[in-house]
This record gives C-alpha cells, sequence and structure tokens, in this order.
C-alpha cells in the first residue's frame, strides 16, 4: 500500500485468497483492505494516538439519510454529552484528489448531521475546517486539533 503523510501504525491484516483484511478496532472486525480503507484505519489511529481523541466516542461507516437516500459517512466523532457529531471525516484513496467535489460530499452529509467540524484527508492531504452556524462562516485551520481543542 501507498506510504502516507500520517504516523506508521502496525495493521493486523488477514488475507483469504486473493483478498487481504485489516482489523478495524472500531467496528472490532475484519474489513476489506482498499486504498480508502488504508487511509481510514491510519488516519483513525493518528486520531487516537496522537491527538486524544477517545475511541468509543468515534465510529466508522455511520448510516445518514441525506434526501431520502441511505449514505455512508465515514467516520464521526460523537460528543461526550448527548451523542450527537461532533466531527465528521470523509476519506478518499491516496490517488484521489481532494476537491470541491469531495468537499461537497461532506457537507452534503452534514446537512443532516450538524457537525462542528469536517475533516478531509486522502492520506497525503489533510483538510480541516470548523463550521460557525450563527455567523454562517467556514474557517479551515492549519492541522487537525487535539481532541481537547475541538
Amino acid at each position: 500500500m501507498t506510504p502516507l503523510n500520517l504516523p506508521p501504525v502496525t495493521l493486523k491484516t488477514q488475507t483469504s485468497g486473493a483478498q487481504t483484511s485489516v482489523f478495524d478496532f472500531l467496528r472490532r472486525r475484519y474489513v476489506r483492505l482498499t486504498p480508502e480503507e488504508w487511509v481510514r484505519q491510519h488516519f483513525t489511529h493518528f486520531l487516537v494516538t496522537h491527538k486524544h481523541y477517545p475511541q468509543g466516542l468515534l465510529a466508522n461507516e455511520v448510516t445518514v439519510m441525506v434526501g431520502g437516500v441511505a449514505r455512508r459517512c465515514d467516520t464521526v466523532l460523537y460528543h461526550r454529552q448527548g451523542g450527537s457529531p461532533r466531527v465528521i471525516i470523509e476519506y478518499k484513496a491516496p490517488s484521489v484528489p481532494i476537491t470541491a467535489a469531495t468537499f461537497r460530499q461532506a457537507c452534503s452529509y452534514n446537512s443532516v448531521l450538524k457537525a462542528d467540524y469536517i475533516f478531509v484527508s486522502n492520506g497525503l492531504t489533510h483538510y480541516c475546517c470548523r463550521i460557525d452556524y450563527r455567523a454562517f462562516r467556514v474557517e479551515y485551520l492549519n492541522e487537525i486539533p487535539d481532541y481537547d481543542a475541538l
């Protein structure tokens, strides 16, 4: 797999025939190892290990109804109190550039979830923005904040 712009992590994998699976520590099961999943696993480990995000507040592949269609948000961080979404994260494979369409996809999920932050990453480039609903403004941050800074 492609080296990423994230700290290295040791992932548990298993192979059956031609298919390799990786253990998703949030879902507590093996899932198919795709380039996007490679990014998701590295990014979620980065959040928990280096940015101190509580593992129990993160969930992968969260179903969201957008315009009557079931969609899947890649990762959601929930608030400790009340369980509402705090951060939504959208991943792309390293070979897929982050474009306006990527942000539109994340924003479509956020139109339902109303999270305070949106992170987007392809494992090489990471974007983070804070949404100020009162001022109708989006502020791009220079780095992914530590959990306590959210």
